[in-house]
């Protein structure tokens, strides 16, 4: 991707195909690589990622959780920057000591900013971002919920970072995860993300589990407008 004045959407919903896996979790995470690029290049393309990763637990297989599989993947297509959505840090399903977060940095020798939506069986649970280039900054944005919205809705929230780029410029790659159930919810989390955007004034990327078909309310109000161009879109 040729680096522009844009703002660009991608949604995809990715469940790795996961082998062997044992009941054991690190009680402490592996040590980080670090990472190699400095900063975008002028003129570079970058490989972008979004990846839901169903907190490690291949759908077939319960109570199986295979951090290194999705690690795997990742390290497999090689992104610059990759959103992640459906993380565990440090829940009592996924393992205690296991902040999957830290540990997929670690894995693929890349920076990390995790942000929690909600609190889940004594951890986090959420969304992450990893980047090649260092990050300058990262904030947590919280997307609000309709009124009307069944009290057993799932607080989601925004994990934004800040790249700078060779000549100074600023880049922007957030991840999230909407509403899976609550139209009018998803929507406001559709308003939430396109106010955000339209404030940095600088290149917008976002990879999203929209929890929406290509055609629908939530996909039409995000790319409303042309303020997003969206990417590839696959629902699986």
């Amino acid at each position: 991707m040729k680096m522009k004045n844009l703002v660009f959407a991608i949604g995809v919903l990715l469940i790795a195909a996961c082998g062997k896996s044992g009941p054991d979790v690190p009680e402490k995470e592996p040590e980080p690589e670090p990472p190699q690029e400095k900063t975008i290049k002028n003129g570079q393309t970058v490989r972008v990622m979004t990846y839901n990763i169903h907190h490690a637990n291949p759908p077939a297989q319960a109570d199986v959780i295979d951090i290194e599989s999705i690690a795997a993947v990742i390290n497999q297509e090689k992104p610059d920057i990759a959103a992640l959505q459906e993380v565990d840090v440090r829940t009592k399903r996924s393992g205690v000591n296991l902040d999957q977060a830290q540990h997929l940095a670690a894995r693929t020798g890349m920076y990390v900013f995790f942000t929690k939506s909600v609190n889940y069986q004594g951890g986090e649970y959420g969304n992450a971002v990893l980047s090649r280039f260092p990050i300058s900054k990262k904030t947590r944005y919280e997307l609000p919920a309709a009124p009307n919205a069944p009290g057993n809705t799932e607080m989601r929230s925004l994990s934004v970072i800040e790249i700078e780029t060779e000549s100074g410029e600023k880049i922007y790659f957030a991840s999230t995860h909407l509403e899976v159930s609550h139209t009018e919810t998803r929507n406001l989390h559709v308003d939430k993300i396109r106010e955000t955007a339209s404030k940095l004034e600088a290149p917008f990327i976002i990879g999203v589990d929209f929890n929406a078909q290509p055609g629908s309310e939530s996909i039409n109000r995000i790319t409303a407008g042309n303020m997003f161009k969206s990417g590839c879109i696959n629902n699986s």
